[in-house]
């Protein structure tokens, strides 16, 4: 457990005292954020709602998976 804890506290002690590092990591967080969201809006529609009846997308997913 000593162990453990002194890892923990090295990876904090280190992000607690970085500068430019913490500016960085907040671009990539944004980035990515910006990212997966063009990637779900564009690439990934909702195919179900748009093909299946309302109320029936359980079946609608069991028919595919079935090969019905």
């Amino acid at each position: 457990m000593n162990v453990v804890r002194r890892i923990v506290d090295l990876y904090a002690d280190g992000f607690r005292q970085m500068t430019i590092g913490r500016t960085l990591w907040m671009i990539i967080i944004i980035k990515l954020i910006v990212i997966f969201a063009v990637l779900r809006c564009f690439f990934f529609p909702d195919f179900i709602s748009t093909h299946a009846e309302k109320g029936h997308e359980a079946a609608f997913v069991a028919g595919k998976v079935l090969g019905e």
